[in-house]
């Protein structure tokens, strides 16, 4: 192969690099960068990309030179010159991917070990799967449950206790960049450092159900003084009754990951509007509060238009004790008014 062939093919192939660059490098395929963790993912992420446009762009320049160079001629009908093989090249086009191969391998394992490494004092939160919402506890706040809603201090790791109670879920945040299966009876770890306050989506990706596609929640990175400030409030409003003690089971329970309720402060649209309960118990035909305790204890006696029987977990009326089923029927009842 001449000197002035092998420079045409190298013009080619950095025509086709520079065009597939521009487009990788200035068009935004990802989500916003917001953990710890995504730095290292999206270094791997394009460390392979500009490995796999560099190997696109020289076979790719390979190909259509000959394509055009060695075409048929109408003319032609003689045989093309005998090959043997070329031991150098043969040698070149082994070495060089094992090389390249290598050292994704390396990358990727150093990414990975330094994503899986989580320190001791690490935030504990629990994530847990059911159809169709997410629930977060607080181990390390006495088992304090957010509402649906997950809260996380910025630049402090957290490691996330993953598990499903009925069928295999997907926990992704996708500005975390990392995303774990949540399986009944199992429990995955996650670690995740948060570096940009805000709030994002917290989505399942495994099909779960007919819920699936509406089993969203939220992600709130606060500052670390806030976040403080705000597990001290809900520790003192779980020691209190009233409607603070409604509130507490509301958001233990898991309630504020399906349905909207403003004096609960969530906002979620599986399940029917609870701001919305006078105008539910009357469809049904029944008195406020009776309405709210048969909704809970016995979900599937009215279901509300526009929504499945069979959403709503049908054991809440064997979780929640007696005075735990009062203060939540109150809460919602007078929240609702």
């Amino acid at each position: 192969m001449s000197r002035g062939v092998v420079v045409r093919m190298v013009a080619v192939g950095l025509a086709l690099s520079a065009a597939a660059f521009a487009v990788a490098f200035f068009v935004p395929w990802l989500p916003e960068n917001a953990s710890k963790e995504r730095d290292g993912i999206d270094f791997l992420f394009w460390f392979t990309t500009i490995i796999c446009i560099g190997i696109f762009a020289l076979v790719t320049a390979v190909i259509l030179y000959s394509v055009v160079k060695f075409r048929a001629r109408p003319d032609d009908d003689s045989d093309g010159p005998p090959i043997h093989g070329n031991t150098k090249l043969e040698i070149v086009w082994t070495a060089v991917p094992a090389v390249l191969v290598i050292a994704i391998a390396i990358v990727s394992g150093v990414v990975l070990a330094r994503n899986d490494r989580i320190p001791s004092d690490a935030l504990r939160v629990e994530v847990t799967g059911e159809q169709f919402a997410w629930s977060f506890k607080y181990p390390d706040a006495r088992n304090l449950a957010s509402g649906g809603v997950l809260r996380l201090p910025r630049g402090r790791p957290v490691r996330l206790l993953i598990s499903a109670k009925d069928v295999i879920h997907s926990f992704w945040v996708p500005e975390f960049g990392q995303k774990l299966d949540a399986l009944p009876g199992s429990v995955n770890q996650l670690k995740i450092t948060p570096t940009k306050l805000g709030t994002y989506s917290v989505i399942c990706t495994e099909l779960c159900g007919v819920g699936h596609a509406l089993m969203r929640s939220e992600a709130i990175v606060m500052p670390p003084a806030k976040f403080d400030a705000w597990l001290r409030k809900q520790r003192t409003d779980m020691g209190q009754g009233g409607e603070t003690a409604g509130k507490a089971v509301y958001a233990n329970n898991g309630c504020g990951a399906c349905h909207t309720f403003r004096p609960a402060g969530s906002k979620a649209g599986v399940g029917p509007d609870l701001d919305k309960l006078p105008a539910q118990a009357s469809r049904a035909g029944k008195p406020l509060e009776e309405f709210v305790r048969e909704s809970i204890v016995r979900p599937n006696a009215y279901v509300e238009p526009g929504f499945a029987s069979g959403l709503m977990p049908q054991n809440y009326g064997e979780q929640l004790e007696g005075d735990q089923l009062d203060s939540l029927v109150r809460f919602l009842s007078e929240g609702a008014k």
